[in-house]
């Protein structure tokens, strides 16, 4: 699949504001308990602690993804180490679209001289767990039963790569 990344910018927020509140509505891959608005792209967008993001458009020019790569935490001892998110519409998962996302965000880390990068992934997303050990990533701890959504528990699952 032909994918086109692009400076992650307020004229995408509808779109991305719309594949993160399917997420949110539907799972526990994001970790809100409701929907979104168009000003929290506005707040997201003009944080300083993301280090980039990106959109990913389809050979339609339509949004189709996004993804960001930040710092883990904002002290200066943690600057080697920032974490990666993403998320693809629904409906164009499974076809390497979050390899290509991870691929761009690791070369941008390593132009950062960022040398781990960090996933955190609910414990019921086994794709999502599936997807980063397939890629390089080893798990380095749980944190069960910490969230609560949908009237259930749900654990976090930390995983990280060695870029070195």
């Amino acid at each position: 699949m032909e994918i086109a990344f692009e400076k992650l910018e307020m004229k995408h927020g509808k779109e991305v504001v719309e594949i993160l509140n399917y997420y949110i509505e539907n799972t526990t891959s994001a970790y809100r308990e409701k929907a979104v608005d168009e000003d929290f792209s506005l707040k997201f967008l003009e944080s300083s602690d993301i280090h980039c993001s990106f959109v990913m458009k389809n050979i339609e020019n339509k949004v189709i993804g996004f993804c960001t790569l930040e710092p883990h935490i904002a002290i200066s001892v943690f600057s080697k180490v920032a974490e990666v998110m993403y998320f693809i519409h629904h409906e164009h998962t499974g076809n390497g679209i979050g390899s290509l996302a991870l691929k761009k965000l690791e070369e941008e880390a390593r132009k950062r001289g960022i040398q781990k990068l960090l996933a955190d992934t609910s414990d019921e997303n086994i794709g999502s767990m599936s997807f980063h050990r397939k890629n390089g990533f080893v798990e380095y701890g749980r944190l069960t039963d910490i969230g609560e959504k949908f009237g259930r528990k749900f654990g976090v699952v930390y995983l990280v790569k060695d870029l070195n």
